[in-house]
This record gives C-alpha cells, structure tokens and sequence, in this order.
C-alpha cells in the first residue's frame, strides 16, 4: 500500500542553509548536512557527500539524491556505518523535499537503524542530524508525539555537541510541534523561556538566527510578541554588523507587517531588504514580495516597471526548487489580477511558465511542474484560449492526482470545473467542483497553515470553491439530492473556514442539526453573485428553498445599512425600514406557505456579512422575530449534544472585571451582575484581581460546572490573533482560553454545558469578526455560548444576565427559550426596548 502524507505545510523555519524555501516561509528546523565531516572515509565517497550537499544548497533536489545515493552505497561498500548513515539521513532530507514520503521514511530508517548498531555508535552531532530528519519527517506525516521525542533526544545530543543553534532549533521545533497537538498554553510558556534563554546569551550571530527563528514561531501561533522579538534580531544584527543576516531578517519584518495590513511598514522592510541583500537570490526574494505587496494593495503603477525586470531575472536563473517557486508565486501574484496584461503581457508571462514546467521536468520537480501547469492554463483562460487551457489544467490535474497533492488537486478541478461552466456544460462541471471540494476537506487542517512554496489563500482559494458549487447545483428548481448536497457544502464552508480561522482542524465529530429538535427549523441562507438563496431543514421533512434575485452589493449594502441603523443614534425608521427588508428575504416567503407553525426555534447558519446581523431583531412590520420565536446561531454541523440542565442543581464559575484594567475602561455594573448570578445559581466567584488566568484554570479543572460566566473585556475578530478575552493578568487568546476551558481533570468529555461572554466587542471595521465568536463557540469545547456582537450598556447587560439565569432555573425551559423571555423582558418591562440594548445577545451552539 502506498504511503501516503497529508498535503501539510507546517509553520516552522529553518536556522540552517538547507532552507530553500522561498523567503518568509517556515519549515521544520533542519541540521545542515554541511556542519558534519564525513569520518575515515575515502575521497571518492566523500567528494560524493559534498556534491550532494553542494546540489541540496542550489535546490538541485533530485542531484542531490542521486549524490547521496552513489554516497551511501560507497559507504556501505567501504563497511563505513556512520558516514553511511549520514548519507542516508540527507537523502531522506531530499527525498522530503520533493514529496517523496516513502522513500524519505525508508532511507531515515534504514539510516537510524545502521547507525545504532555501527561501532562505535557514532558522536553526538550525527545522532543529533538524524533525529533531527527524522523528527521533520513524522511531523509532516501527522506523528507530531514521535516528533517531540526525538527532537528532545536531538536537543540533548546538540546540547553535548556544544551546538547551540541547533538545541534552540529543537526547542522551538518542539514548542510548535506542542502547538499541534493543541498544547497551547505549554507551548508558548515553552517559548517565553527560549526568548529568555536567548535575552542571556551574549549577542552573537547565533543569538540573531535564534532571535529571528522565535520571532517567526511567534508570529505562526498569532502571538504578537513576534514583532518585538524580531526587532530585537534586527538591532543586534545591526550592533555587531551580521550583514548576512540582515535582509531575512527585514524580510521577516515585512511579511509580519504585511500580514497585520501595515502596507508602508511592510514597503519599507521589503526595500531595505533588497538594500542589504549579500547575495542575488536573497535581493530577488525581496523584490518578490515587494512586487507581491504592489499587486495585492493595486499600487500597479509602482508595480508594473519591476515586472519586466523581476521576470528577465526568472528566466535567467538556473533551474532550482528555489526559481521555480519563485516562477510560480510571481505568475500566481499577477494571475490574482483581473487583467494581468495591465502588468506585463500575457505571451511573456507564458514564455516564463513554459520555461518552469521545461525547469521542472528537468530537475524532476513533479510538484512544481504540476503548480506552474496551472498558473499557465490560467494565463490560457484569460485569453479565453480554451482547449489549451484545458489540455494544460489536465495535465496538471493528472500529475497532481498522482502525486495525491489534494491542494494542486483542488486548484486544478476548480478550474476545469470553470472551463466546463464557462462551455454551459453543468453536469462536468459539478463533477469537477465536487473533485476539488473533495480534495479541500481532505486538506482540512493544511489550509489553515501555509503553503510554504505557493501562496493559498482562503478568499481566494477556498471559498469561492464552496460558492460557486452551490450556485451550480441551486439552478431554477433543484431537486432534493441538490438541496441536500448544497446544505452540506454550505456547512462544510462554515467548517472549513473555522479551520482556517483556527490554523488546523476544529471537531471532526458531527450531529446533522436539523435531528437535534423536532420543534425547530434551521435555516441556510447563502449569499450568491446574483441571488440570495435559502434552504430551510426541518426534521423528517423534505427540504424547502427560496431565492430573492438580487445582486450581491445590494444585498450586501442592505445589510450594512441596517447595521449602522441599529445604532439608537440613528433615524428608527431606517432601522425598521432595513429590518422589515432583510426579514422579506429570509422568513416571510416560508412564514407564507405555514413552514413555521410547528416551529418554536429557529436556528441560522449565517454565510457572510448575514453573521453581523442579529437575527433576533429582524421586524415583519408589527413584532421581532424574537418575539414569535426562539433563535440560535450554529457555526454549521458540529454540535455537540446537548444535555438538559438539572435545573435546581446548576453549578456555576462566575468572573469578570469590573475595574479599569490594562487601559480597558471599568464595568461598574459587573459586580452587581455577577453578585446576583452568584446567587441565583450555586457558584464559584472570580472577581478583579482574583480573576486570572491561572486561578480560572484551576477552578475549572477541579471543579464539576456546568456553566462558566465571564463580564469581562473581550474582542472577536477574524484574525485569530485579535480575538481574545482579558483576565486580570492581561489578554487570553481564543486557543489558550479553549485549553482553559476544556481542563477538566484530563476529561474532555465533561464538556461544559453553557459558556457565557456578556461584555465582549467585535473588532471596529471587521466584516467577518463574527467568525472569531463562532471560533471561540467552537473551540471552548462548551456546548452552548451566549455572547455580544457588540458591547451592551452594562446595566442593560445585568438586567438581562440576572433574567437569563432566572428563566434557566425553570423546568422544562430550552437555553434558546431562556434568552428568548429575558429578552422580551428587556423590551416590554424596562428603558431598554430598543434592540441595540438585547438583540446583541446571541446563543451560538446547542440551543436545547
């Protein structure tokens, strides 16, 4: 049976010069073959060994096998064990290089193997370069607990070596590695102690290599410590003048300022990068991503001279995993443009890809080969040269196919699956897009990280994949199997953006919603390019579906006015005017047809800008929707079942802040709401300075609650790293807090049954910062949230909470239910009738 890996791009750098990835990517720390001299070897064996390191260092993957073939057999003839060992650990290194898992296994095995029965067993540095390899590669097959072992061996034989840049690259290899497998906490206190670690060291060049390899990790696992790190790296660069690390470290700076849309920050690192570049391919990565950064904020006037220059420079470099990515990524970078001729012309474009496939072949690169196909027979697309877009999206669907590369795969069926489309032929062209979809679940967790030699983004990439199969498959009257496929892909677009939220896999287990309550209906809006459709599943009923023809900006504006309008500032007639249009679309045409009258919850799979609506506060001109009906949000077809409270034995950990803290401003209001919870329901108070992180960690591991109540500043945001929630000990980002959250003794199967956030905000001119609420819902492992899309006047937000658990402790009540009468006694019984004071409460989860 063949081997096969995950298509997995993980986040780590390398320290040594086998790193030929492009410039800002991140691979696992390798120990560079060039650090080792072969022993008592003959000089054709070792004249082998160094041409295989000399062929690695150029990218020159497959020479460099062949070397280190010719090398290990030599050794092996020669009775050498060790150096044959060696040979064999750097043909694994290779072979890795080029997807060749099998054999990259095989030749580490055999290399471990020969080495622990040698005589002697060989020093330290060699045990360290062989675990080292084999380490990288169990973690990219999905054995990151066999990874962790070896690189703490592979540690400490550096350690003995005296090798420190190597014993920090395992460290932080080991920290990254506990990343994922969901050791949050463990892992960044591992690298708070690296950054120590290295504060200590003399400044050296070593101490810059470490610094920055940090500052990198940092900024993987969204910890905003990494730009500081790397300022330092850079400052002790500049101190003792390691002009050769300069400009990786510029170019670090500038993918991290590019990242957090800092785009004159990240041009000025970029520039200074070239500046101080000491070799060309390192000056030609930083025109790169400077080019890059111009196409992607449409400075195409600044862009469009680089382009002729950059792409001379491509064609003139000798083949090598380095240019042919580099190829790749500058023609991916100008195929995102909708006229990439504006730039630089199209024949000169393909003349450059044609010399990267020819380059491919030649260094039997099939992965880069298969990559520049694709951008090509994009280029063909364009130009609406269709047979050849076809022919060449074939061949690269094949080759990937082959290789079982799900992201090529899912790239190129997209595509054909465009052609097909574009030919009117539906039924090919839904089997190409369910080929693709197919191959993006299958990459799951990979897409959350990133592609360390081709740029994948989820906008981009991912989601209009989704769409556009929904929009094929929801022609004028689908049928029930289209229904049903469409909800499904709907769903799995929820999940998959979560993932790529989270940077990996969220749950892999799944309860189809609709069989969760009989009494309620669960609604799939989508908002396509010229339609927003809606399926509404009932359970044990045929699926329903209705469409509003409406261009997407319409829709879209509609839905921002309505948001500014919910603003008690704002004219109360735009607000019911908005309220009535969006409730037109989404329930009267089902309410009609008597699609509800079973109906006492409605749950949204919300899709888009629809997330920052709250549903609850749409109008049919004489009630909110809230007043007929219960409703729940579910981020789609994870839930986890729910279990009903036993009423008069709810356990509570109740905390919050109601002081000024870390330049958030005070919540006077909080110790009066979590003073009347605490005595609503039993409970465990933290309160200010005793509500830490570490103090709320302990209570839930020792303790058997079924609620966690927090009152305390939070932000959801789209960017994992901007959505957190503050303790009195500082800031608690979402995976941290779902480490915290789910501690229960070492037992993940005492979920918690209701996790409420009732003073959280969104993060200000996010559209998608609702998906940081449904991430933290997700991944706190509880099975219901109650949190804000905004904040909420404290006082509103204490009469609500002290209704919310009141209505909680009668029989009977589903939580939907609950929040559902305590907000309608916010609207019939006090000052806060408005929904800008309760509609922000929404439940996420299991609404039981």
């Amino acid at each position: 049976m063949a081997f096969r890996i995950k298509q997995t791009y993980w986040l780590y750098l390398s320290l040594s010069i086998l790193s030929l990835c492009l410039a800002f990517t991140m691979t696992p720390v390798k120990a560079s073959p060039s650090v080792i001299t072969p022993v008592l070897s003959s000089s054709q064996s070792t004249n082998q060994l160094e041409q295989g390191r000399k062929f690695y260092q150029l990218g020159s993957f497959a020479e460099a096998i062949t070397a280190w073939q010719r090398a290990a057999q030599q050794y092996h003839t020669q009775g050498d064990g060790i150096n044959e060992a060696l040979s064999l650990s750097y043909l694994s290194l290779a072979q890795q290089e080029l997807n060749q898992w099998e054999a990259a296994k095989q030749s580490i095995e055999e290399s471990v193997k020969i080495l622990q029965s040698a005589k002697p067993s060989g020093d330290a540095i060699i045990w360290a370069q062989i675990l080292n390899t084999q380490a990288n590669l169990q973690l990219r097959t999905g054995k990151a607990e066999n990874a962790i072992e070896n690189w703490q061996q592979a540690q400490k034989y550096y350690e003995q070596a005296g090798d420190t840049m190597g014993s920090l690259g395992s460290q932080i290899n080991q920290a990254q590695a506990l990343q994922n497998l969901g050791f949050y906490r463990r892992s960044k206190q591992e690298l708070e102690t690296l950054t120590e670690k290295l504060a200590a060291m003399p400044d050296s060049e070593v101490k810059v290599s470490g610094l920055r390899s940090l500052g990198l990790a940092l900024h993987a696992i969204g910890d905003g410590k990494s730009q500081e790190v790397l300022e330092q790296s850079l400052a002790i660069a500049n101190k003792i003048t390691a002009k050769t690390q300069l400009s990786s470290i510029l170019s670090s700076l500038g993918k991290n300022a590019s990242d957090s849309q800092d785009p004159e920050a990240a041009l000025n690192y970029f520039e200074d990068a070239e500046k101080t570049a000491t070799n060309p391919n390192e000056q030609l990565q930083a025109s790169l991503a400077r080019f890059k950064l111009l196409v992607d904020y449409h400075k195409l006037e600044y862009a469009i001279p680089l382009a002729p220059i950059l792409k001379q420079q491509l064609v003139e470099l000798p083949p090598s995993h380095n240019s042919l990515y580099a190829a790749i990524n500058f023609a991916a970078t100008l195929n995102k443009l909708p006229k990439p001729d504006q730039v630089l012309p199209i024949k000169d474009l393909a003349q450059l890809m044609a010399v990267t496939v020819k380059s491919a072949q030649k260094t039997q690169d099939a992965t880069a080969e298969a990559h520049a196909l694709y951008q090509w027979a994009q280029l063909y697309r364009r130009t609406q040269q269709w047979s050849e877009a076809k022919e060449l999206t074939e061949k690269s669907l094949n080759i990937a196919r082959e290789l079982q590369a799900d992201d090529i795969i899912a790239q190129a069926a997209w595509q054909m699956g465009k052609l097909y489309r574009q030919q009117s032929n539906r039924p090919k062209a839904i089997s190409a897009y369910i080929e693709a979809v197919k191959s993006l679940k299958a990459l799951r967790s990979d897409l959350a990280t990133v592609n360390s030699d081709v740029q994948f983004s989820f906008r981009e990439s991912v989601e209009p994949v989704y769409r556009e199969l929904v929009g094929l498959l929801l022609n004028d009257q689908p049928s029930q199997p289209e229904l049903l496929q469409a909800r499904e892909l709907i769903e799995s677009l929820q999940i998959a953006e979560l993932d790529n939220f989270f940077r990996e896999a969220c749950l892999d287990k799944a309860q189809q919603i609709d069989k969760v309550d009989p009494t309620a209906a669960v609604i799939y809006p989508i908002i396509l390019p010229d339609r927003l459709a809606t399926i509404i599943s009932q359970s044990g009923k045929p699926l329903r579906y209705y469409v509003t023809p409406k261009p997407q900006a319409e829709i879209e504006q509609t839905l921002d006015k309505l948001l500014i309008a919910i603003n008690p500032v704002s004219d109360s007639q735009d607000r019911v005017r908005f309220s009535k249009q969006i409730y037109d679309w989404l329930i009267r045409p089902a309410e009609q047809e008597q699609v509800f009258k079973d109906s006492k919850t409605l749950v949204f799979v919300l899709d888009g800008k629809l997330r920052n609506i709250p549903m609850a506060a749409l109008y049919d001109g004489k009630q909110y929707l809230i007043e007929k009906y219960a409703v729940a949000l579910s981020p789609g077809l994870q839930l986890m079942a729910a279990q009903s409270f036993q009423q008069h034995k709810i356990r509570a950990i109740v905390g919050g802040i109601s002081q000024s803290r870390a330049g958030f401003a005070a919540l006077p209001a909080v110790e009066l709401e979590v003073n009347k919870i605490s005595q609503a329901v039993s409970s465990k108070l933290l309160l200010n300075e005793q509500f830490t992180s570490k103090a709320l960690g302990d209570r839930i591991k020792s303790s058997s609650v079924d609620i966690v109540h927090l009152a305390t500043h939070g932000q959801f945001s789209s960017r994992l790293e901007d959505t957190y929630l503050l303790t009195w000990d500082g800031q608690v980002n979402v995976k941290e807090l779902s480490e915290l959250l789910k501690n229960r003794n070492g037992d993940s199967s005492k979920a918690i049954e209701l996790l409420v956030l009732s003073a959280c905000d969104t993060a200000t001119g996010d559209d998608r910062a609702v998906l940081g609420l449904a991430g933290l819902a997700v991944k706190s492992g509880a099975r219901s949230t109650v949190a804000t899309l905004w904040p909420v006047k404290d006082k509103a937000a204490e009469i609500l909470m002290a209704s919310f658990y009141e209505q909680l402790r009668q029989p009977k009540i589903t939580k939907a239910e609950a929040l559902r009468q305590a907000q309608i006694n916010l609207i019939r019984t006090t000052d806060f009738r408005d929904p800008f004071f309760w509609s922000a409460f929404v439940l996420v989860g299991n609404w039981i």
